[in-house]
């Protein structure tokens, strides 16, 4: 045999010795596999796709499968995939032939040829080489940027805590002015919300790049804040710090480049998550620091600042090394590694293709199908569909409803413990719990929610649960002494729980029901944009005249989590409609054998649910 790379291997072969079986195949004409008369659910496992030749993935000459190996010994074959060829830099382009049929041609032979090819992506690789990767992503990857943005969300928002530790006292003004703070807080918002288009800047400039430089810039800023002399001085310094934090927001969109739609809830848990175990730390810290600082000549909240900002410097220099810019770049994955990321991904985009080309046509108009990088660089034109699009609009609605309790209460959450009569100390110990029980929550619902692809129910749901700890919060001062403090104190827990999840799960729906790379970035930005005006609001719902029940930002809240629970549902119906619309418009044309995988409920092991609808309810 051949060992040029470009020669195809005898799949037949491989496909017999890698399995170990007794299983035949045939080869029809043009090189595909014919299946044998065995059709029971092991023996279509055991099939090969005999149009199908591996490089890199080690399949050696012999037919056996390859470990982990780097190199392997003897021949090795070139990766080619139906509908498409393979060129040296990773990047698989689609046949003319399939870009025409695209545009009105024979869909039937179409979406058999996009069928073949996901079977031909899911049996390259094991399930257990594929969860080798996912869990190498999870440690290096998903959990830094959690770390990341725990720095991010412990340096906006500190200010609470530092509030409390004699900041008021230090910057006021004479005479003093009342708005002072809010102004703080509204100042870092306005800054957030006018350059939330920097999201997008993580499909134009390297990861590695783009990464340290932000979490560099705001560790810089918010260590600065504890030399701060004057209120407007505070404020102009928190106007930089959103400018800093705004490119952040992106990491879900990111995130989208490594790991699959049914995946993704789960990871954005992972990353979002960090902000209740964000708060439970800052409140600890922030207990620590008051003890310590007693007998210290430096102000404890200028302690505050500098010790939670500092670590974000040192770590934007590991993110040099740490962040990759695209799965066929990252330094930890072995060359087998790296393909089986490229060819997950693919069967994924190839899905998703075939399912959402009628609601967005401009996604199914490019000729080339690359795998997700974060350097692909931005199609305008499907950058602005997304705000044609009724989905992006809702989940931006529904977003900017769920902010105003997320990322307010953190921030208010120690001065209304404080106003509830318990000491500084107290209070900043007290406001630790609701967030360490969020975070466990979040992760659990994250991961049930990706388990039964569904967000609409567990939005809602939680959204009324959230609601609910809202409503006892601002019926404290009418109820009298019927709601004691620790009532209220005990009412902060699923406030925190609902919010903390909805928010999750609203970001991973928009992206994963937006079709193309560059029109995920755009409803990404839409729904970024919009919800962060849901802060902005927020902060005006906690004045100190309304100290210290706040019954204005908790019967606000609570309506924003009631109104989170209606938008998720409208969503459901309308997707449901949407889903309903592409199948009368135009029936997909599905092989055989898939249909008939799809019939018989083993679609999950092959990777075919929702083949009918690509919308995710």
């Amino acid at each position: 045999m051949a060992r040029h790379q470009t020669e195809k291997a005898d799949v037949g072969t491989i496909s017999s010795r890698s399995h170990g079986s007794n299983s035949s195949s045939q080869t029809s004409e043009g090189g595909q596999a014919t299946p044998t008369s065995d059709s029971s659910p092991d023996a279509f496992n055991r099939r090969r796709p005999l149009s199908l030749a591996a490089e890199d993935l080690g399949l050696r000459a012999d037919g056996t499968v390859g470990g982990n190996d780097d190199e392997n010994d003897g021949e090795t074959y070139e990766l080619q995939e139906i509908g498409g060829s393979a060129t040296r830099d990773g990047e698989y382009h689609e046949d003319e032939e399939d870009a025409h049929m695209m545009h009105g041609g024979n869909r039937k032979q179409h979406e058999r040829r996009l069928s073949d090819s996901i079977v031909a992506s899911f049996q390259l690789y094991t399930p257990d080489e594929e969860k080798a990767v996912i869990r190498k992503f999870d440690r290096r990857l998903v959990m830094f940027l959690a770390f990341c943005y725990m720095l991010s969300f412990v340096d906006r928002s500190n200010i609470g805590n530092a509030r409390i530790a004699g900041m008021e006292a230090d910057l006021q003004s004479s005479p003093p002015r009342a708005d002072y703070f809010q102004w703080a807080l509204r100042a870092f918002y306005l800054a957030y919300i006018a350059f939330e288009w920097m999201s997008l800047l993580w499909r134009v400039v390297p990861a590695h790049i783009y990464v340290s430089l932000i979490v560099l810039s705001w560790g810089i800023i918010a260590s600065l804040q504890a030399v701060v002399t004057s209120y407007p001085l505070l404020i102009a310094l928190r106007v930089l710090l959103g400018i800093g934090e705004a490119g952040f927001t992106g990491v879900p969109f990111y995130l989208s480049f490594f790991f699959k739609r049914r995946e993704l809830a789960f990871r954005t848990a992972l990353f979002i998550s960090a902000a209740p175990l964000a708060s439970a730390f800052a409140g600890f810290l922030a207990w620590l620091i008051l003890w310590v600082g007693k007998n210290l000549p430096i102000a404890s909240w200028r302690l505050l600042f500098l010790l939670e900002g500092f670590p974000s410097i040192i770590v934007a220099t590991i993110a040099w090394n740490v962040i990759s810019d695209s799965p066929e770049t990252t330094s930890y994955l072995s060359p087998r590694e790296r393909k089986i990321a490229l060819l997950r991904l693919r069967h994924d985009k190839v899905q998703q293709h075939s399912h959402g080309r009628s609601a967005s046509p401009s996604s199914s108009s490019t000729h080339k199908n690359k795998p997700l990088s974060s350097t692909s660089g931005l199609k305008l034109k499907d950058v602005l569909a997304a705000f044609k699009d009724p989905k992006a609009w809702l989940t931006a609605f529904m977003f900017f409803l769920a902010n105003m309790a997320y990322s307010t209460l953190p921030a208010f959450l120690p001065t209304i413990l404080r106003d509830m009569g318990h000491s500084e100390l107290q209070a900043e110990a007290l406001s630790v719990p609701p967030n360490l029980l969020a975070f466990g929550i979040v992760l659990i619902t994250a991961h049930v929610s990706d388990r039964v692809q569904s967000r609409s129910l567990f939005i809602a749901v939680h959204a009324l649960i959230s609601a609910s700890g809202y409503l006892i919060l601002a019926l404290a001062r009418p109820a009298g002494g019927f709601i004691s403090p620790t009532l209220r104190y005990i009412a902060v827990y699923p406030a925190a729980v609902g919010f903390f999840s909805v928010v999750v799960l609203i970001i991973a729906w928009s992206i994963n029901n937006q079709p193309g790379e560059s029109q995920r970035g755009g409803g990404f930005a839409l729904l970024q944009v919009v919800g962060q005006c849901g802060p902005l609001l927020g902060a005006q719902l906690y004045p100190d005249r309304d100290a210290p029940f706040f019954e204005t930002g908790m019967w606000a809240c609570a309506a924003a989590m009631f109104g989170v629970a209606v938008l998720a549902v409208v969503l459901r119906l309308y997707l449901a409609w949407l889903n309903r619309k592409l199948d009368e418009d135009e029936g997909m044309g599905v092989d055989e054998e898939v249909q008939g995988l799809v019939e018989s409920g083993r679609t999950e092991r092959m990777g075919f649910s929702g083949l009918r609808h690509w919308a995710e309810f």
